[in-house]
């Protein structure tokens, strides 16, 4: 009988991928867990931006989110990709849903992780900015009156976040490819 490997050569757990754009609701907590399982102690800081659907006053049933398959996921690995280039990542994961997510419930999570907690934060919020502006997603609201509501528009702030980002890496990193 042969002697168990060493722990270095025991296979490492298959990579999380960068992004997932589904309906079911997301863990944060076993999204937080799985990452830190895999980066095995590397990181300094794992950031984390969990983004609510908002009640609107307690106006809003649901919110209804739409997207192109693959286009989305496509797009946001694009983006992502930007972040790791400009900043020293060990770890990016970002989960966005679409259907109707009633208020409380999270819609998107990012996740970055790096040795230090200044790439982590700054790259959580760039990725945010990018995901609030230019994400090839829809929204519409669903009102408690059983009437559907307007299409959800980016806030001013939010397209000053990112021309922000913009300015800073260029717009080839922020605009659609």
């Amino acid at each position: 009988m042969s002697p168990p490997p060493p722990p270095s050569a025991a296979p490492s757990p298959a990579p999380l991928p960068t992004v997932a754009i589904q309906a079911a609701p997301f863990d944060v907590a076993a999204e937080i867990a799985a990452l830190n399982g895999r980066l095995a102690g590397r990181a300094g800081a794992v950031v984390t931006f969990t983004g609510l659907c908002r009640d609107e006053g307690g106006r809003l049933e649901a919110l209804e989110l739409e997207h192109y398959p693959g286009m989305a996921e496509a797009e946001i690995g694009r983006v992502t990709a930007a972040a790791e280039a400009r900043w020293p990542l060990q770890a990016v994961r970002v989960i966005h849903r679409y259907g109707l997510v009633a208020p409380g419930d999270g819609i998107v999570l990012v996740i970055t992780a790096s040795s230090h907690r200044v790439a982590a934060f700054e790259a959580a919020s760039f990725l945010m900015d990018y995901l609030k502006t230019r994400a090839p997603f829809w929204k519409r609201e669903h009102l408690v009156d059983g009437t559907k509501g307007g299409w959800v528009e980016a806030a001013e702030a939010d397209d000053a976040a990112a021309a922000h980002w913009a300015a800073i890496l260029g717009d080839a990193a922020t605009t659609e490819g």
